[in-house]
């Protein structure tokens, strides 16, 4: 891979972070709505990576056992990219799909709330603060590493073309 190939891996990889802290955005400020124009309260949203090389076992490295969304999807259903030109596929990361997490709402005991049923409870999207800022604090952090590495490679280019200058 040249290091203009390593540029576009890091952008890749930076616009599909940015892309998942804007889910954990959206789930944040989504965790107390009870009541969607789908009906219902809302459904936290996942993000799947997949590898631009079309790897069949990446599914296979997420922790699918746990998640009945993630089993769902397979390998064969995940995209992937050809260089222009050649019968490669680009390095990097992007997005396959956001999943919506099929886990039941919470159920918390407010007659008193508009969108409470008859028996006095109210159906809560079943998101944890804690979780989705983890999630938040790994998008940033992966992110800034990318950022970092796209300053380094344009260091090295600088590098390079100042030694072919002498």
């Amino acid at each position: 891979m040249n290091l203009f190939g390593m540029m576009d891996a890091s952008g890749e990889a930076m616009e599909a972070e940015r892309m998942r802290a804007e889910v954990v955005a959206a789930n944040m400020a989504n965790a107390e709505t009870t009541r969607t124009a789908a009906g219902g309260p809302y459904h936290r949203q996942h993000v799947v990576f997949a590898a631009d090389r079309g790897d069949p076992g990446f599914l296979d490295s997420m922790a699918a056992a746990s998640n009945p969304a993630f089993n769902a999807l397979t390998a064969a259903a995940l995209p992937t990219l050809p260089l222009p030109g050649s019968g490669a596929v680009a390095p990097g990361v992007h997005i396959a799909q956001v999943v919506t997490d099929p886990s039941p709402p919470l159920k918390r005991y407010d007659p008193g709330h508009p969108d409470a049923g008859p028996d006095g409870y109210v159906a809560y999207p079943d998101i944890n603060p804690l979780t989705e800022m983890v999630d938040l604090m790994g998008a940033t952090r992966a992110y800034g590493l990318n950022g970092s590495a796209v300053q380094a490679e344009k260091s090295m280019i600088g590098s390079a073309l100042d030694i072919a200058k002498s």
